[in-house]
């Protein structure tokens, strides 16, 4: 088995696609304005953004501005953060190395889910 797909839920579909398409740099495969949805080429796997009603209930409330989970492998993490910042790309902290001798870094999208950028080590 592999991972195919992976979801974030959000409230704005135009907003989260404006962020993934343009300042992520994600290529969109499928959805259109009257679908409550968006797929994206993310590497290895989709990236589905899948929006959640203002009316919908609390647990499907709860899905949209949290940590995710999800992490986007680059090989120069300093570099990539330093471009994604200027480009606007909120960002809870600089890139800091991990125990494992990894990097991280937590950004952030319009929905305020919590994504990563993560650089493996060499």
């Amino acid at each position: 088995m592999k991972v195919s797909a992976v979801r974030v839920f959000v409230r704005d579909l135009v907003s989260a696609q404006v962020f993934y398409q343009q300042a992520l740099g994600l290529k969109l495969k499928h959805g259109d304005a009257g679908a409550a949805y968006r797929v994206f080429d993310a590497g290895s796997a989709d990236l589905v953004l899948e929006c959640v009603a203002s009316d919908a209930p609390q647990e499907e409330q709860a899905l949209v501005g949290r940590f995710t989970g999800l992490s986007f492998a680059v090989s120069d993490i300093r570099a990539r953060h330093t471009e994604l910042s200027a480009a606007g790309v909120p960002f809870s902290g600089a890139p800091e190395q991990q125990p494992w001798g990894g990097w991280l870094a937590t950004l952030v999208d319009p929905a305020g889910n919590q994504l990563q950028l993560v650089q493996y080590p060499g």
